[in-house]
């Protein structure tokens, strides 16, 4: 089954923004996920309590390319609370929709942001240098935030949230 893309989508995956390390960060968030072998770095510099300039490294498929480029842009002259009200869903209408199988992209590439706000508040706190903040997305069965459904993030088939097993192809789903 072929997976399809919105023009928005596809022009983010050939022609990503803000991509790159950024020299001496305000701060810098990482997240992970083991399942689909998806890691995300965003780095942002704050002037102001505005997020100035934003760069991003993605090792991922397409989605969470175009993902990352999307929330650099959304991110950008944004204070730090605006930033942190950037959702998956708000980063998934931006691209003109995502395939169900291609929705925890969303959910990293705005939890990777968040992370290198988190990372650049503890260093204003502690008047140092920015570590990085590291999340590790180690589950594989993310429960629906409305009803008792999940999606199995091998076949993406609605399943019970429930059932430690997909109905479907039998996998178990760590909870």
């Amino acid at each position: 089954m072929a997976i399809r893309y919105s023009q928005t989508v596809m022009d983010h995956f050939t022609n990503p923004r803000n991509v790159g390390e950024m020299p001496d960060p305000d701060g810098v968030g990482e997240v992970g996920n083991p399942s689909c072998g998806d890691i995300m770095t965003f780095f942002i510099k704050v002037k102001d309590n505005v997020i100035e300039d934003v760069k991003f490294k993605t090792f991922g498929c397409g989605a969470a390319i175009a993902v990352s480029s999307m929330i650099s842009e959304m991110a950008k002259g944004k204070t730090l609370e605006e930033a942190l009200k950037i959702s998956n869903k708000d980063v998934a209408v931006q691209l003109e929709g995502l395939p169900q199988t291609k929705m925890h992209c969303s959910n990293l590439g705005a939890d990777a942001l968040h992370a290198a706000i988190r990372s650049y508040q503890k260093a204003k706190e502690t008047s140092g240098a920015p570590e990085k903040v590291v999340v590790d997305h180690d589950h594989d069965h993310e429960e629906e935030k409305e009803g008792s459904t999940c999606h199995c993030p091998h076949c993406e088939i609605e399943t019970p949230a429930e059932l430690p097993y997909c109905q479907s192809c039998g996998r178990e789903l760590k909870k």
